[in-house]
């Protein structure tokens, strides 16, 4: 484990679904929302990191958050301006649709101010699910297409990966789920995101803690000096992460604070 002082942490990362809320439940407890709130009043500040797109990320009653790295920290903002834009070029945009075509595959586009799909399967269905949205259907997707797109999601499974990414060079995949993907600029990801973060508040690494579950979260773990991993992890996140915490359904981050004297 990282042998930090945790008497120096200035700013949090914090995923959000699996990490902050209970797949299951989709919902945030009490006692975590008063764990935000807790931080943030002990001088802390407070950050969002998830591959949710600005509009989809959920608001919680009385926690201001500082920061905001959406997209998995394609665009990070705060309420009042933009820290770092990161679309993805838009030539491998048309690729990853015209390859996404070939396979009989769906997309949805993400721009910093909407959503938009070609069309949806059971897959992207369900993914969208997971924060309480529908999948809609953009009667000008062509255009929005040749807009900043810093998110694409799709019903994917691993061995269709290459296929999607075929002639791509300016975008990868991420993923936390088996059955779908986010594809951002092959040069992002939380751990850049958080990098930015920290310069524009003028903090260092070993200031930074993070909290996450899921694959995309690894970067994320690993751009800070205490990276996190929650009870209910994926085993490779487990492994990258500096500590681990209990399970998000048992309020497993507030315990963590409390044992670490962070709370």
């Amino acid at each position: 484990m990282n042998q930090q002082n945790f008497g120096a942490i200035k700013i949090a990362f914090f995923d959000i679904d699996g990490t902050l809320v209970d797949m299951n439940k989709k919902v945030i407890t009490p006692r975590m929302l008063d764990t935000l709130i807790q931080l943030k009043q002990k001088g802390l500040r407070i950050c969002i990191a998830t591959g949710r797109a600005p509009m989809t990320i959920p608001h919680f009653p009385g926690v201001d958050f500082d920061a905001y790295l959406a997209f998995n920290a394609s665009y990070c903002y705060t309420k009042d301006t933009d820290i770092f834009r990161n679309p993805i070029p838009t030539s491998d945009v048309q690729t990853i649709i015209e390859n996404a075509t070939r396979i009989h595959r769906p997309v949805s586009l993400a721009s910093a101010t909407r959503l938009g799909a070609n069309g949806k399967d059971q897959d992207l269905v369900e993914y969208y699910a997971f924060s309480k949205q529908e999948v809609e259907i953009a009667e000008d997707f062509e255009a929005l297409a040749k807009e900043e797109i810093y998110q694409i999601m799709m019903g994917c499974y691993e061995n269709e990966y290459a296929s999607v990414l075929n002639g791509v060079k300016g975008a990868k995949i991420t993923a936390w789920w088996s059955r779908a993907v986010d594809i951002i600029p092959a040069n992002g990801g939380k751990g850049m995101g958080i990098e930015k973060v920290l310069a524009y508040y003028h903090l260092t690494k070993e200031q930074a803690i993070a909290f996450g579950d899921g694959t995309n979260d690894i970067e994320m773990l690993q751009a800070v000096g205490i990276g996190v991993a929650m009870g209910n992890a994926t085993d490779n996140v487990k492994a990258a992460a500096d500590d681990l915490c209990g399970n998000v359904a048992d309020d497993g981050i507030y315990y963590y604070c409390k044992d670490h004297h962070i709370l």
